[in-house]
């Protein structure tokens, strides 16, 4: 009995720092929502950037949101976008006008078309031959969300991009989903 009173003590000993770790590895990755803390100038550089200019601008004093990224494609094309907006309004305003794009990204085919694009997949008798785009019928449907939404666009006869604008939006919304 006193040897299963100790391997009891054991495994809880060894759960609790197990949650431990993963608690503190969480957060880490996921910061919390902080409004007027100091926070480690390494980890948000971009954010302390921000606020920096925040006072400097009319349009930004009561806040301001940004997009920023750099990187290349797998073709090894270089993208690179920054995007930056006041708040102020922001949370009034009706957003129902941006239901249409984000629409376009609500389906699974959808969004591993635009990867397969982003790869450099680009005509539409390369796409169809990807068989988890479905059929031909399918993937024409799915192009034509998506270039109506302005996440894809025709660059030729046949063929389809990723203007360079969208492209680190895209992947922000992504990493924004993935937390």
């Amino acid at each position: 009995m006193e040897s299963d009173l100790e391997d009891l003590r054991l495994r809880l000993t060894e759960l609790t720092e197990r949650i431990e770790r993963l608690e503190s590895e969480r957060e880490v990755k996921q910061p919390p929502l902080v409004s007027d803390s100091v926070l480690d100038e390494e980890q948000f550089w971009a954010l302390h950037g921000l606020r920096a200019r925040r006072e400097n601008h009319p349009n930004t004093v009561g806040g301001a949101v940004m997009i920023v990224g750099s990187l290349n494609l797998p073709d090894g094309a270089p993208v690179a976008w920054q995007q930056s907006a006041g708040t102020d309004g922001l949370l009034e305003t009706d957003w129902s006008d941006f239901a249409g794009s984000f629409s376009a990204l609500g389906h699974p085919g959808r969004l591993e078309l635009i990867r397969q694009i982003l790869s450099g997949v680009h005509t539409t008798a390369e796409l169809s031959e990807i068989a988890s785009l479905g059929t031909t019928g399918k993937l024409h449907h799915h192009l034509r969300q998506l270039v109506t939404a302005g996440w894809v666009r025709q660059s030729g006869r046949g063929s389809y991009e990723v203007p360079a604008a969208r492209v680190v939006p895209l992947l922000a919304c992504l990493t924004g989903a993935g937390q």
